[in-house]
């Protein structure tokens, strides 16, 4: 399975601007800017994005190890709050807290706690950044 959405920039870092597009179309050419990623501009950013991926991949895997635990929940939902902080090397992304709030009469707490771990270890996107990079840079003109 492979899934795919582009970025183009034009311009400097501070005063220019991109836009963003993904393979399904829900994104389709939407703006960001430096203002939308280090300030409050309105658009999206990269961080936003990888936050938004987290929340829903461990939602439904959160799902996924309840029905295998026996549980079911009428509801989750689930905030990603991601972190990047300016350090030496740079702005870096210094993690994800995730918060999660489930409708579940009845649930054992425990099985619902182990279940939240697994899910928490096993998404996708929890394991993003221990996955091999691969590029290819050509230069146009």
């Amino acid at each position: 399975m492979k899934r795919k959405a582009s970025a183009v920039w034009q311009g400097a870092l501070i005063n220019g601007k991109g836009t963003l597009s993904t393979g399904s179309g829900v994104l389709s050419n939407t703006q960001y800017t430096f203002s939308t990623r280090f300030e409050n501009g309105l658009g999206t950013n990269p961080e936003e994005l990888i936050a938004a991926a987290h929340a829903g991949c461990f939602s439904m895997a959160f799902s996924g190890q309840l029905e295998r635990a026996g549980m079911t929940a009428q509801r989750i939902n689930t905030l990603a709050t991601l972190t990047m902080e300016k350090l030496e090397a740079g702005w870096t992304v210094t993690g994800i807290h995730l918060e999660v709030v489930a409708k579940m009469p009845g649930a054992d707490p425990e099985a619902f706690q182990a279940a939240a771990l697994q899910a928490k270890e096993g998404c996708p996107i929890s394991r993003l950044l221990n996955t091999a990079i691969t590029m290819v840079a050509k230069l146009d003109g």
